[in-house]
C-alpha cells in the first residue's frame, strides 16, 4: 500500500506552490508550516479503508471479543500493518503490544468464623469481593462517619484492623441529625452513596476490612447476590494487586452473635472477639493487549498527540451469530491505520511532524473503557503531563438515521470542554480542508446518551487532557450481527478520517502546544 511515486510528484507541486497550511496571519490559531498536508491526506482512500475493513471485520475475526481468539487475530493484524508501514512500536522494548491485565469477576466463596461458629456467604453475610485474614479483635467505629467536625474514628487506630460499622447517622436528643442540624439526613444515609463513602473513608484510615450492619437494606444485597449467583453473571475489570479493604454486610442473625448491642451502642471501642475471614477469589484472568505505535516528532519529540480507537467488539452472540463490528469500531481502527500511513509518508519525504504522534488501539472498550483506563491510570507509555491532546475515533462509518441534513457530517464531542484553543483549531481545520458539517448535538451537557463518558477519550479527559471525540452516531445495527463492512459509507469514512488527520497535523505542527483552559463542569 505504498504510494511513493505519487507522493514525490505531489511534493514537487507542493513545493512549487509553497502553500501554507492555513493563512498568512501570524496570529492564526493554526500553524503556518510551509507544507501542504493535502498531499498526505489524499493517501487516505476509500479503497484502502475498504480493503482493511473487509479483513478486520470479517467472520475470521469472530467479533474481536476482548481476550478471545478473534481479538488476538485483530492485534496481530494491527502489528503486522504497522510493521509493513515501517511505523515503529511505541514501547522501549520494541513491542507493539502493551499487556493489559484483566479478569472476569465471579462471586467469591468462603466463610467467616468466630470461635466455634462458622457463618456462610450468601446466608449469614454478603460480600462481592474476596478478603482473607485472621484478627484477634474487631474495632467498633460506630457509623463509620467523619464529616463537619464529627468523627467516629476519633481516638481509634484502625490501620491493618477489621472494623465494624452500622448504617444511619448520629442524632441529638431532639431528633435532629448532627451533620445536617435538622431532621433531614445527610448523604451518608443515601443508599447509593453512603456505603461506598464509608468504605472509602475506612480505606483511607488503613482498615483491612469493613463489617457493615444495615438491617434496612440487607435484603436488597442478598437478592442481588442471589441474582448474580443464579445467572452466573460475570463482569470484566482491570486486575489489580491492591489489597483494599472490602465491605462485608452482616445479617441480623450474625450481628446478634458478634455484637448484639450495636443498635444502642454510641461509643466506639474494641470488641475482644477473634474472627477469621476466609473468602476466596474465584475470578478468571484474561490476557489482552493495547497496540501502540509512534512517529517521533523532529522538533518537540517529548510532546505527544495521541490518536485512539478501540480494537475490540462484542464477539459471538448466544445464537452463534458473529457481531462483526465493522462500524464499532472497525471504522475507527482502519481510519487510524490510514492516518498512521499518511504521517509515515510525510516522514519519508522529509516532512515529519514537530510533535510525536501516538497511534493507540485500545482493548476492553466494550467492557468499560478498560484498555484506555490502563493506559492513562496505570501504565502510560508516554507521560500524561506531556500528552497534548487525544483525538478519539469511535464509529465513523455510517449515517445516523435520526439525523436530518447533509450526509457529509461528523458529530464532535468534547472539543470545547477542556480547551477553547482546541475547539477553535478544530473549527478552522475543518473550514480550511475538510468542509464537513460539524454537528455538536451530542456535545450538550444534558445529552441523555452521555456519549462524552462512553468512549476511550474520557479516560484522557478525566486527566485534564483536551480531547475530541469523532462519532457518526448509532444505527439499527449497533451491537448487532448486522454491523458488517458492506454497510459502511466509504466515501464518508474517507472524509472523516482525513479530517482527523488534518486536525492531528495542525496540533502536531503549531508552535504552541494545546493547553487546557476550561474548568471542567461537575
Amino acid at each position: 500500500m505504498k504510494k511513493i511515486a505519487f507522493l514525490i510528484f505531489g511534493l514537487l507541486i507542493a513545493c512549487n506552490t509553497s502553500q501554507k497550511t492555513v493563512a498568512e496571519n501570524q496570529d492564526a490559531t493554526i500553524s503556518s508550516v510551509e507544507v501542504n498536508p493535502k498531499i498526505y491526506a489524499e493517501t487516505i482512500t476509500q479503497k484502502e479503508l475498504k480493503e482493511h475493513l473487509y479483513i478486520y471485520a470479517s467472520d475470521e475475526f469472530q467479533g474481536r471479543e476482548t481476550g478471545q481468539p478473534g481479538q488476538k487475530k485483530a492485534v496481530d493484524y494491527l502489528q503486522a500493518s504497522y510493521k509493513a508501514m515501517g511505523v515503529p512500536a511505541a514501547q522501549e522494548d520494541g513491542k507493539y503490544f502493551q499487556k493489559v491485565p484483566l479478569e472476569l469477576t465471579k462471586l467469591p466463596g468462603g466463610t467467616i468464623k468466630t470461635g466455634n461458629v462458622s457463618y456462610e456467604l450468601g446466608t449469614d453475610f454478603i460480600t462481592f469481593s474476596p478478603i482473607e485474614g485472621d484478627f484477634s479483635e474487631i474495632i467498633y467505629a460506630g457509623y463509620g462517619i467523619e464529616d463537619k467536625g464529627y468523627s467516629d474514628y476519633e481516638g481509634l487506630d484502625v490501620s491493618g484492623k477489621l472494623i465494624l460499622i452500622k448504617s444511619g447517622e448520629p442524632s441529638k436528643d431532639d431528633g435532629n441529625y448532627i451533620l445536617s442540624g435538622s431532621k433531614e439526613k445527610s448523604v451518608w444515609s443515601n443508599m447509593s452513596d453512603g456505603p461506598a463513602a464509608r468504605l472509602n473513608l475506612a480505606r483511607s484510615k488503613g482498615a483491612k476490612g469493613v463489617l457493615f450492619y444495615d438491617p434496612d437494606n440487607y435484603g436488597r444485597y442478598q437478592r442481588y447476590y442471589e441474582y448474580l449467583k443464579g445467572n452466573n453473571k460475570e463482569n470484566m475489570v482491570l486486575k489489580t494487586e491492591e489489597n483494599n479493604a472490602e465491605l462485608i454486610l452482616l445479617s441480623e442473625t450474625m450481628i446478634k452473635n458478634v455484637f448484639p448491642s450495636i443498635g444502642q451502642e454510641k461509643t466506639s471501642g474494641i470488641i475482644s472477639q477473634p474472627i477469621s475471614l476466609q473468602i476466596k477469589n474465584n475470578n478468571v484472568a484474561v490476557q489482552s493487549e493495547n497496540v501502540v505505535a509512534v512517529i517521533r516528532g523532529f522538533e518537540k519529540p517529548d510532546e505527544y498527540v495521541v490518536i485512539s480507537s478501540h480494537l475490540d467488539h462484542i464477539g459471538v452472540n448466544d445464537n452463534g451469530e458473529i457481531n462483526n463490528g465493522a462500524d464499532d469500531d472497525g471504522s475507527g481502527t482502519v481510519a487510524l491505520l490510514e492516518i498512521a500511513e499518511a504521517f509515515k509518508q510525510a516522514v519519508d519525504t522529509g516532512n515529519g511532524p514537530k510533535r510525536s504522534i501516538v497511534f493507540l488501539h485500545v482493548t476492553g472498550e466494550e467492557k468499560g473503557l478498560l484498555g484506555s483506563q490502563y493506559y492513562t491510570d496505570t501504565d502510560p507509555v508516554f507521560p500524561l503531563s506531556q500528552t497534548v491532546t487525544n483525538l478519539n475515533i469511535d464509529m465513523i462509518g455510517r449515517i445516523d438515521p435520526k439525523r436530518k441534513g447533509d450526509r457529509n457530517y461528523i458529530y464532535l464531542i468534547g472539543s470545547d470542554k477542556l480547551s477553547s484553543d482546541l475547539h477553535t483549531l478544530s473549527e478552522e481545520v475543518n473550514s480550511t480542508y475538510a468542509q464537513l458539517e460539524l454537528d455538536y448535538t451530542y456535545n450538550d451537557e444534558n445529552d441523555p446518551n452521555r456519549f462524552y463518558y462512553r468512549s476511550d477519550h474520557y479516560n484522557f479527559a478525566k486527566n485534564n487532557i483536551p480531547i475530541i471525540f469523532y462519532f457518526s452516531g448509532t444505527h439499527e445495527d449497533y451491537h448487532r450481527p448486522g454491523d458488517t463492512p458492506d454497510k459502511i459509507n466509504y466515501d464518508l469514512l474517507e472524509n472523516r478520517a482525513r479530517l482527523v488527520f488534518y486536525t492531528a497535523w495542525e496540533i502536531a505542527n503549531r508552535n504552541e502546544r494545546i493547553e487546557a483552559d476550561v474548568v471542567p463542569s461537575k
